[in-house]
């Protein structure tokens, strides 16, 4: 360990997809030996497997990790130029950034729900992250956010569309109806589109040439690939970026931010919001108090009651509770 690790938070976490062709075999031995492996080496977090690829976040001790990442390169299409491409986010944590681990199936490992966007077969242009400023600085360029809006409001890059969606699946019928009248209207000599770590616009950018949009670019690694190696003084980056784990957000730093998760609906709210009259601490707050009945209110108040309950019996043991985020 060197001595920049050793003054590091503890856990690592590890972000990671892979756009490679999965056969039925090896989907189902993962499936089978992925859970195992994880407990033997101390590895929370969740991992899709589907016949188009992988995709998984997962925290655990540096060997763990590294013994999961292992483990798929040698079940994986081994030696496929698809898998060597492989993306890899890495950052930092005090404490677990998951409560348990799980190895899933699914039909896609972003859901889409187009069978013509196939980022194995058809792919847009990667941009470097040392090349993105440039690209986004040109006023001939639309850049587009593809995250949900939720996401958005956390942070994003300066000047991009938000296509204000509440899940993925929804981004294709954006395209048709608001995405490509924009495009006709302004004529843009490009489009580029970013995610959180690369997914979501690689497979939005696949499927944006299949519909027929000429020069289609892609952040490479998404937005934490760019925080990572983009100095702050330089970045275009307003906010902090929503990670789908009990970190919330993180700064540009890849350091947990301010945010943190309303635990009635899971939205992210700021310092500001959880100080307003409508939050109340995992009942309700300014997103969700209308939504929720008096009786939904009764049990998530009972809810938090016993969750703290937990984290004091917790906290006067001899091991201590991670932070329960949504």
């Amino acid at each position: 360990m060197t001595a920049a690790q050793a003054d590091s938070p503890g856990f690592l976490v590890a972000a990671f997809y892979a756009f490679t062709p999965v056969s039925a075999s090896d989907l189902e031995s993962l499936l089978r030996d992925l859970p195992g492996l994880a407990s033997s080496e101390q590895v929370v977090g969740s991992v899709l497997l589907a016949p188009e690829g992988v995709n998984g976040t997962i925290s655990g001790p540096d060997q763990g990790v590294k013994a999961i990442l292992e483990c798929l390169r040698a079940r994986i299409t081994l030696g496929s130029a698809h898998f060597e491409r492989l993306q890899i986010k890495r950052s930092r944590c005090r404490r677990p950034a998951f409560r348990r681990f799980k190895a899933r199936r699914k039909r896609e490992i972003v859901s889409l729900g187009q069978p013509c966007a196939d980022p194995r077969r058809n792919v847009g242009i990667y941009v470097d992250p040392c090349n993105w400023n440039e690209l986004v600085d040109d006023p001939d360029t639309l850049v587009i956010d593809t995250r949900n809006a939720y996401e958005v409001a956390v942070g994003s890059f300066v000047g991009s569309v938000d296509p204000e969606t509440e899940s993925f699946r929804e981004f294709p019928d954006w395209v048709e109806q608001h995405l490509r009248p924009l495009v006709e209207r302004t004529a843009p000599a490009r489009i580029a589109m970013f995610c959180t770590g690369g997914i979501r616009c690689e497979k939005a950018s696949s499927f944006l040439q299949q519909r027929g949009f000429p020069q289609v670019h892609h952040l490479q690694g998404g937005i934490l690939n760019y925080l990572e190696q983009v100095p702050e003084e330089q970045s275009r980056w307003k906010g902090e970026c929503f990670v789908f784990d009990q970190r919330v957000a993180l700064n540009h730093q890849l350091e947990p931010g301010q945010h943190k998760l309303c635990h009635a609906c899971g939205l992210p709210l700021t310092p500001q919001q959880r100080e307003l009259e409508s939050y109340i601490p995992g009942v309700q707050c300014l997103h969700c108090k209308d939504r929720f009945s008096d009786a939904d209110r009764a049990r998530f108040a009972m809810r938090q009651s016993q969750l703290r309950q937990g984290l004091s019996m917790a906290s006067s043991g001899s091991q201590s509770m991670p932070d329960r985020q949504g």
